[in-house]
C-alpha cells in the first residue's frame, strides 16, 4: 500500500460497523499512521477485489482494519479491536520488521 493516504467508506456500512464493534471508520483511520502497522494480504476474501488485513496500533489499542485500494482511495470496508490472537500477529510481525 501507497505512503500517502485518502481514504473513502460507505456511511451505512461505518453505522453498521460501529453498532456491530464500537469502532468508527473514522476511527480506523488512525492506524495508518502507525509506522510499525503490519499488512497481510487477505487471499481469502480478495475474489472482486484485493483486501488487506491492517493491524495498527491508535493510543494504546491494537485494531485489525480490513480495506481495499479503489480508485487510488484506501476503502474501509470493515475495523474492530484486534483478539488477543490477532495482537499476537501484530506484535510478531512489528518485531520482525524492526529487525
Amino acid at each position: 500500500m501507497d505512503t500517502e493516504f485518502s481514504f473513502e467508506w460507505d456511511e451505512e456500512k461505518d453505522r453498521d460497523n460501529q453498532m456491530k464493534h464500537g469502532v468508527s471508520f473514522e476511527e480506523a483511520m488512525a492506524i495508518f499512521s502507525d509506522s510499525r502497522r503490519v499488512e497481510f494480504f487477505d487471499s481469502k476474501h480478495s475474489f472482486l477485489e484485493e483486501r488487506w488485513k491492517i493491524f495498527g496500533m491508535s493510543g494504546s489499542i491494537v485494531y485489525m482494519v480490513i480495506c481495499t485500494e479503489r480508485n487510488g482511495n484506501i476503502r474501509i470496508i470493515s475495523a474492530r479491536e484486534a483478539s488477543k490472537f490477532e495482537e499476537e500477529d501484530y506484535f510478531y510481525g512489528y518485531s520482525s520488521k524492526s529487525s
